[in-house]
């Protein structure tokens, strides 16, 4: 009796491929294609590309493939990279998406973007008739792509080429756009970790590639060889997407990447390996339907399914072809080791699921949070002080329960700035495209606060240059080139959206305010010098501009002409210090006490 196939991970793109014939519909359109091809006189041509699309009435399918001829001569050549920056070079930037502000750079199969590059007239015509050139949506749908060895790779590249053009949903209430599905067949890994890392950082990217891959077949560990023999980790092959392992006594379906590199370095070293065909590959795949798949449950307590877990992944390594009944003292102690880091492996898998599952409730905190934030606020008005001198004189209990909020909220905005940077560009766009309203509100509601604590400390100055966190002028940068996106928006409907929201428009005002508060201080002091008189005065106008635009846009909130509140301070100040001739709309606005009609007129906007 064969032996069942263990499926750590990965399970609901096994089940559909294994029950949808997927896999044999992508064999058959390989061996086709490869039938096709064996009579043409270019197929015996060094590093030929053939590739053939099939449009049926349920599916449409993409085959790639290269000669025996290519696959042996990869193999002598082995298989070496090619950096982001060397395409660059060679004017050949196609897959340049994949860089982002953290992830800077990359490397891909040499070969795979030789063969790429050779066929990219080609393959561009192809790529327009089953993609928009404008939305990038598919045309037809569902889409298989697919390829067997050295032509599995290159159509992992081509993917990687669909995806990018695919754009996101903006709104939430779309429906997501349909994907394509990658399945390659004895193919090596396609790129280092700077490729991994672009893929992993694209929430579904990943999971549009499977790739199947026999014990017996050398072709797809030439990947490991090669990391055998580089000086430099950042020059190692790396896995991304979900594994079928197989050997004739089952398979076990892996989409932890660092489990896959290991497990295919112990197939490497025991089973005895050469470069196999689409035929070896057809085998395992009609026999892949007659296995039943094996679900675990990982929310169950640990101590428990820990004899369980080391059952199923000795189970494993025996269904993807490791000899575990072996005499050999080297090879027993090579499998303990094996199974000691699996074990270890599925804990830490573990332990993230349960993490992931605790995140889904961060959304609902937020919400809750905010909220708490705008009762501070109202009752913070009602002591006729504002929310902000509040918050950094800390009169009461509650504005140290603030700390924790503001804690609570800019560790979570924080991470996810970080997480949008690390995105390739479209994938971090439609990230922060779908997050900029609730940004903008954390911004506005919670930088004031850091604000505070940075003015509390008596000689802090110039909070913008020195002491503004990163994450909230990326907010702002991204708020702003969104604002310039949407120039068909009337100016009247941005006041009310503003004012409505009782948020001052511009977090950092109230660290404009503390500075001038200081250029008062030293335009008054006996022993600031000439220049920096000079300099202190030269800042008070431009905030006294400054702060006459913002009232005449109505980008502030009522609250900063409370009788305690520092603006108002800083007034009484700047009015005490200024001759009794000077004269400018703020003045005239004030004098007048014109500021007791702002709140009724703004009100009109709501």
């Amino acid at each position: 009796m064969s032996q069942l196939p263990i499926f750590i991970s990965g399970l609901d793109l096994a089940n559909l491929v294994v029950n949808s014939d997927l896999l044999q519909i992508s064999c058959g359109a390989i061996k086709d294609l490869q039938t096709e091809s064996s009579s043409d006189q270019q197929d015996s041509c060094s590093l030929s590309l053939r590739y053939k699309l099939h449009k049926k009435s349920k599916y449409t399918h993409i085959a790639f493939t290269t000669s025996t001829l290519s696959r042996k001569e990869l193999l002598q050549q082995g298989g070496d990279l090619v950096s982001s920056t060397t395409l660059k070079e060679l004017e050949f930037p196609i897959f340049d998406f994949l860089c982002s502000e953290t992830n800077r750079s990359f490397s891909i199969h040499r070969a795979a973007s030789t063969l790429f590059k050779a066929h990219f007239k080609e393959l561009s015509q192809l790529k327009t008739q089953i993609q928009d050139s404008k939305t990038g949506e598919l045309l037809s749908t569902p889409l298989i792509v697919t390829g067997h060895s050295i032509g599995g790779s290159v159509a992992s590249l081509f993917t990687l080429w669909l995806l990018d053009n695919i754009k996101q949903p903006l709104q939430k209430n779309q429906p997501p756009p349909k994907l394509p599905l990658c399945v390659t067949f004895g193919s090596p890994f396609i790129g280092n970790q700077g490729l991994q890392q672009a893929i992993l950082e694209c929430s579904n990217w990943n999971s549009c590639f499977l790739h199947v891959v026999g014990n017996k077949d050398l072709f797809p560990k030439t990947s490991i060889a090669h990391n055998d023999t580089t000086q430099s980790v950042s020059e190692d092959y790396k896995a991304f997407g979900t594994f079928i392992l197989c050997s004739e006594k089952g398979c076990a379906c892996v989409d932890d990447l660092v489990v896959v590199s290991r497990l295919l370095e112990s197939t490497r070293r025991q089973a005895s390996c050469e470069s196999q065909e689409i035929d070896y590959y057809a085998e395992i795949v009609n026999d892949l339907r007659s296995k039943v798949i094996i679900r675990g449950n990982s929310q169950l307590d640990l101590s428990f399914v820990q004899p369980l877990i080391k059952a199923g992944i000795i189970l494993q390594l025996e269904a993807i072809g490791v000899e575990m009944t072996t005499q050999q003292q080297q090879k027993k102690e090579d499998n303990n080791n094996l199974i000691s880091m699996l074990e270890e492996r599925e804990k830490v898998l573990m332990a993230e699921r349960a993490k992931t599952r605790d995140s889904k409730n961060n959304l609902n905190q937020i919400k809750i949070k905010m909220a708490q934030l705008e009762w501070y606020k109202k009752f913070c008005k009602k002591k006729e002080i504002g929310y902000y001198d509040c918050y950094k004189n800390q009169l009461w209990r509650s504005d140290r329960d603030v700390t924790r909020l503001k804690k609570f909220l800019t560790n979570y905005w924080k991470n996810l700035v970080e997480s949008a940077q690390r995105k390739p560009q479209k994938e971090g766009a439609f990230i922060r495209a779908a997050w900029l309203y609730a940004g903008r509100n954390y911004r506005r509601m919670v930088e004031p606060l850091d604000i505070a604590e940075y003015y509390r400390d008596n000689g802090n100055r110039d909070y913008q240059t020195h002491g503004r966190s990163r994450h909230y002028i990326l907010l702002e940068q991204w708020q702003e080139e969104d604002d310039a996106k949407k120039l068909t928006s009337s100016p009247n409907n941005k006041k009310k959206e503003d004012v409505a929201g009782i948020l001052t428009e511009d977090s950092c005002f109230w660290a404009k305010v503390e500075d001038a508060l200081i250029s008062c201080k030293l335009l008054k002091a006996e022993t600031s010098c000439p220049v920096e008189k000079q300099s202190a005065k030269e800042n008070l106008d431009m905030f006294e501009q400054y702060a006459m635009e913002q009232i005449n846009n109505y980008a502030v909130s009522p609250e900063i002409f409370l009788k305690q509140s520092s603006f108002v301070k800083w007034w009484k100040l700047f009015q005490g210090i200024m001759e009794t001739s000077h004269d400018s709309p703020l003045s005239d606005f004030m004098k007048n006490e014109r500021y007791l009609q702002y709140e009724k007129r703004s009100a009109s906007f709501r």
